[in-house]
């Protein structure tokens, strides 16, 4: 029974062989065959010379290589970037160094505005501006710095106006007060002005002095609008430029400007023998013990009101703002 299977068998092997002289239309069918054998996915099957398994690898390997192209070339995008601003920068730095020392823009005028108690040789002393300079590449930060060494300056602002145009700004210190302090052995007075964030401004010379003819007349007008401080202890010593560190002193300054009512504008002198004693004398040689400079609005009310109730009033005690004093003339 199993020779006929085999005989079967033989005959079906040998029949594929003799396909080759079919006629075209059983060779098409052996060949649709073929292609369907290597489509059903059998490793067996193959085209030409590579195996379907091949032309997989070959694919896997070709969309490997495809993404390593597309991540080297987003990775070089970031570098390009780079370079382009680089360049750009060094292109902008290349420009800006031969436009800072072009003509164009020389200074040819400087305009100071502010420096009232300074004078046009004081202020030229301080401000020096290179030949050839240009609006580019002069030094601001180095003016600034040159006319805030004056202890009447407090800020300075340097502005271009181009083309040609360079505008310094200054802003003063105010006075303060004029403190009458003794100096030497002899306990000679000495006139300072005391700016009113208390730095010591200068010592005031004589108006018809050599020195004095010098100086700015805006200096002596605000001298003489300014409220002098007396009795200050000896031993202060003012230094240009330094700060005041003498308790009476300071507690006189932040009454005076801690005083916002037209009692102000009426006070003459300020005594400042010590902080508890400080002693105020109006235009109306009306004196006010004062004290500390605690609770300034408060006393002030007080005195403005003793005034105006008692027209005649003399002296005024509000070292203690809550038990107040007064005495009035005979």
């Amino acid at each position: 029974m199993r020779m006929p299977a085999r005989k079967g068998a033989q005959q079906s092997t040998r029949r594929p062989a003799r396909s080759a002289n079919l006629p075209g239309g059983a060779r098409s069918g052996a060949i649709s065959a073929s292609f369907a054998e290597m489509a059903s996915g059998s490793p067996a099957a193959s085209t030409g010379s590579r195996t379907v398994g091949e032309i997989r690898r070959s694919a896997q390997s070709a969309r490997r290589a495809s993404a390593a192209q597309r991540v080297a070339r987003a990775s070089r995008i970031p570098l390009i970037v780079i370079g382009i601003i680089v360049a750009v920068i060094m292109v902008a730095v290349i420009a800006l160094a031969a436009i800072s020392n072009t003509v164009a823009f020389r200074i040819q005028n400087v305009q100071i505005e502010g420096a009232d108690h300074l004078t046009d040789d004081e202020v030229s002393a301080l401000v020096s501006i290179p030949d050839g300079a240009t609006l580019l590449n002069v030094d601001a930060d180095g003016i600034k710095a040159s006319l805030i060494r004056d202890s009447w300056v407090e800020r300075v602002d340097v502005d271009r106006a181009f083309p040609d145009t360079l505008k310094i700004k200054v802003t003063e210190r105010k006075v303060g007060a004029i403190a009458e302090v003794p100096i030497g052995t002899n306990q000679t007075i000495q006139k300072w002005a005391l700016a009113e964030d208390g730095m010591w401004l200068m010592a005031i010379p004589d108006r018809s002095s050599e020195l004095g003819q010098k100086l700015s007349e805006r200096i002596y007008a605000d001298a003489d609008a300014a409220l002098h401080i007396k009795g200050i202890p000896f031993g202060v010593a003012p230094k240009i430029g330094a700060y005041c560190t003498d308790d009476s002193v300071l507690n006189a300054l932040d009454i005076i400007n801690g005083l916002t009512t037209d009692l102000a504008d009426k006070v003459k002198t300020v005594t400042a023998t010590d902080e508890e004693s400080t002693l105020l004398t109006l235009d109306n040689n009306v004196e006010i013990a004062f004290g500390t400079a605690d609770n300034v609005r408060e006393k002030e009310r007080i005195c403005n009101q003793i005034m105006e109730e008692h027209p005649s009033v003399v002296y005024i005690n509000v070292r203690v703002p809550d038990r107040p004093t007064w005495r009035a003339a005979r």
